[in-house]
């Protein structure tokens, strides 16, 4: 076989590699590369197929997922499939996008013209930004492949798109159209299968000639597009279709509606082009009974039309407003907009569209949900809306709503439109309930910034002209201090008492042991977010200041240099400070810091520098873990654990950057939001790891406890951070109940009594022998942050008798 060409092939470490690989004539060929580092700048994943056990017999991996990288030495690059058995990896975020790997075992493909990855060594030593340095003068996307340039589409199963790396819900890569495909040729069909397509029938009538009997369906339908639902994966690995997608769109004309499914590559061509709004005519479609019906969920039969790539090949015609004819009678968008006053006197599970200013974006977390027989990774974040209405903000838990180009642009400040959200209530007692809205399957983001605003119909609402008219005459500054990005975030308050936290959990797994919680952790992915409640007694605390846990400056280590392009913030926060952990085991109440005011920020171009609510709303009405080696030495338990050095630990000592809030920065949003988000999968949207802590803690953040705590069932010793609530912190926002501020107290509360001054740390730390010997049950928040990262948080600790 051919050895690749190239006049660099003697130095390039890749080439070498593959050259050899192409020179063994043994059935089963593999060459390995030495010591030499090889870049990971891209990494893409994709279904298994059908053909997996033939392709991977040796593989004992139960993941559904498969992944495609592509490697270069700096000279040249090759795109390869990995083996099942480093997918672990990937999902904890340990081999990600920008990773620096050795020793990579490579083998042919069947086709002897791809490469498979059989092996590798992550090298962590080297940091997460080595790649990062080792290219930074390189122009990664100019570097020329091995040999041809490869086909855009997965390597080792058949189908046509790639996944997100971290969701199952958004769409991902160029095939997915953003515009309409041309009018296709008509198929040659028999004479009974041809349509007649030039006069048009309503929704009603096929329903009759369905329920009738008649498989038979002449005229084109003509209906307006009124919800649409987020994109479902159907994909399994014994199933051999190519693109296994769906989307429904729920449309009605003037006599009826009903429920399109656009199936397959279908949603490829059309999912990204059709809105909520739009009139559309739909052309050989097929109907069957709806999906409802044939579950017995409705009474009276109903249909549903069928939208396929085949078998006959669907046709769709967005028709333009002007075009649209009265005789119709399409119904208009169903729009059910209230206001955060009206929430707490919805019902649980109402159905309502909200408008408001975004004040916080919270942190991308996963959840893994039921869904029937399977288990499925859901990524969300927190939302905070302010409107007209209520100084409480409207929470949002907003899951994927397959518009990742819409939500990765949902930033503070920003106008915000959520459609079709349901309300959920969580009670603390029997007085006290809180309340946020989550998704439906129908649920539509619209933000300003991202063009979505002046094609919608619900910009002349009443509701909404309510709101525009409030956004005028607001406050900018006062919204502007309230805004935050990121950090950890835990929403709805729990209950204040043990007796209703057991009797809310609804059948969940009770209490857990410290070893069954580390293996329970160690299973945890990358984000993934899970609540433990766990016997413990805590044996020692320490408070960090916000300064021990600011910027930080790492004198010692080589560093990848800060995003290109990018001014630093400059909004009065101190210098960069080496951080000192304080002994706070003193009397002493440390000095009181007041935050820096908020400095006007300036970019460089004048499009970035006018910002205002102001033309935000103009949308609508126009078309247009740190090194702690030294903090044990200075941690003062107030009592003695019985611990040794061999003893079992979880958690983190020293709060990780992921876990603070911080100040949004309007000039840097982009990079901010990347810094605040999920690792991206290709090398240019790659940020340097310390690019988050360029960003100053919120002025809510003023510090935080570590304590240390022992589980009573086998002595494991966790690390657990607290972040207590306290009165004035519009972020965490404490119970409306009073308490006395006792360590016991504020643990069951999570946070300081909102009507009285709360202690001062150094108050509380001298007083931590309280808790000497009290049993506790704990609610812990871990949060798997990548590689052997888990955050645990405390949530409520309540007191045993």
């Amino acid at each position: 076989m051919a050895a690749l060409s190239g006049s660099s092939s003697e130095c390039c470490t890749l080439k070498k590699t593959l050259n050899r690989l192409l020179s063994n004539t043994s059935s089963s060929p593999r060459a390995r590369t030495r010591s030499e580092p090889l870049y990971v700048i891209s990494l893409e994943r994709y279904g298994r197929d059908a053909d997996f056990a033939l392709r991977f017999p040796d593989s004992i991996s139960m993941s559904e997922s498969l992944f495609d990288a592509t490697l270069t030495d700096g000279d040249c690059k090759v795109r390869v499939s990995l083996d099942p058995a480093v997918n672990r990896l990937i999902s904890v975020n340990a081999l990600h996008c920008g990773s620096v790997i050795r020793h990579v075992e490579l083998s042919r493909g069947e086709d002897s013209a791809s490469f498979h990855v059989c092996s590798l060594e992550v090298d962590r030593l080297s940091g997460g930004d080595a790649a990062l340095r080792a290219l930074s003068s390189v122009n990664v996307r100019a570097i020329p492949w091995t040999g041809a340039e490869p086909s855009a589409g997965p390597l080792r199963a058949r189908r046509s798109s790639y996944l997100p790396l971290w969701n199952n819900h958004d769409f991902c890569g160029e095939m997915w159209r953003d515009t309409a495909p041309s009018e296709p040729d008509a198929e040659e069909d028999s004479e009974e299968e041809i349509e007649d397509i030039g006069s048009t029938v309503s929704l009603a009538e096929v329903r009759r000639h369905f329920l009738s009997g008649s498989r038979r369906y002449r005229g084109a339908l003509c209906v307006r597009i009124l919800h649409k639902s987020r994109l479902i994966y159907f994909g399994k690995a014994d199933h051999k279709c190519e693109c296994p997608y769906k989307a429904e769109l729920q449309v009605g004309d003037g006599s009826s509606s009903a429920c399109v499914v656009l199936w397959n590559t279908v949603c490829l061509e059309w999912y990204r082009i059709l809105h909520p709004g739009q009139v559309v005519r739909l052309c050989r479609y097929r109907v069957k009974e709806s999906y409802s019906s044939r579950t017995g969920q409705d009474s009276e039969p109903h249909i549903e039309i069928s939208l396929n790539s085949r078998n006959p090949a669907a046709q769709i015609t967005i028709i333009p407003k002007n075009q649209v004819s009265p005789e119709w009678v399409l119904p208009d968008l169903p729009h059910a907009f209230i206001c955060g006053q009206e929430l707490p006197s919805c019902p649980q599970g109402h159905i309502c569209d909200i408008i408001g200013v975004v004040i916080f974006v919270g942190r991308p977390e996963r959840v893994r949900r039921k869904d029937g027989q399977r288990a499925e990774i859901e990524e969300y974040r927190w939302l905070q809306l302010a409107d007209r209405t209520s100084d409480k903000p409207v929470m949002i838990k907003l899951f994927s709503t397959s518009q990742p180009d819409i939500q990765s642009r949902v930033y503070p400040m920003a106008l915000l439109v959520c459609t079709r959200l349901k309300l959920i209530r969580s009670a603390v007692d029997r007085a006290t309930s809180f309340e946020y809205l989550t998704n439906t399957s129908l649920t539509q983001v619209y933000c300003t910034g991202t063009g979505s605003h002046p094609v919608m119909p619900y910009r002349g609402l009443r509701p909404v002209r309510q709101f525009l008219h409030w956004l005028k005459q607001v406050d900018e500054g006062s919204l502007l201090g309230r805004a935050v990005i990121g950090g950890s975030f835990s929403y709805p308050p729990l209950p204040v008492s043990l007796h209703n936290f057991m009797e809310n959990r609804h059948g969940e797994a009770g209490l857990i042991s410290g070893g069954e919680m580390k293996l329970e952790c160690e299973k945890l992915i990358y984000r993934e977010k899970r609540q433990f409640a766990i016997q413990c007694v805590i044996t020692a605390a320490c408070y960090h200041h916000r300064e021990d846990s600011g910027r930080t400056q790492f004198s010692d280590l080589p560093s990848a240099p800060l995003s290109p392009r990018v001014r630093r913030q400059r909004e009065g926060s101190e210098p960069n400070r080496t951080p000192v952990k304080r002994k706070l085991f003193s009397s002493t109440s440390p000095r009181k810091r007041l935050a820096p005011p908020l400095q006007p920020l300036a970019t460089e171009d004048d499009a970035e520098r006018d910002f205002s609510l102001f033309d935000g709303a103009m949308e609508f009405l126009v078309g247009e873990q740190e090194d702690d080696s030294n903090d044990e030495d200075e941690d003062e338990d107030f009592s003695t654990p019985p611990t040794s050095p061999m003893t079992s630990r979880l958690g983190l000592t020293r709060v990780a950057s992921e876990t603070l809030p911080r100040v949004f920065c309007y000039e840097r949003r982009h990079v901010q939001a990347v810094a605040v988000g999920l690792q991206v999968n290709t090398f240019h949207k790659l940020l340097p790891q310390r690019e988050l802590e360029s960003f100053s803690p919120a002025s809510c953040y003023t510090g935080y406890f570590t304590l240390t705590m022992r589980a009573l069932s086998d002595a494991v010793m966790l690390d657990v951070l607290f972040l207590p609530a306290a009165p004035g912190n519009l972020h965490w926002m404490p119970l409306p109940l009073s308490h006395n501020n006792s360590w016991e107290s504020i643990l069951s509360h999570g946070g300081f009594s909102p009507h009285a001054p709360p202690p001062s740390p150094a108050d509380l730390i001298a007083t931590a022998n309280q808790l000497t010997n009290q049993r506790l049950l704990c609610v812990l928040d871990a949060c798997a942050l990548g590689g052997e990262k888990v955050e645990l948080v405390l949530n409520r600790a309540f007191p045993l008798r």
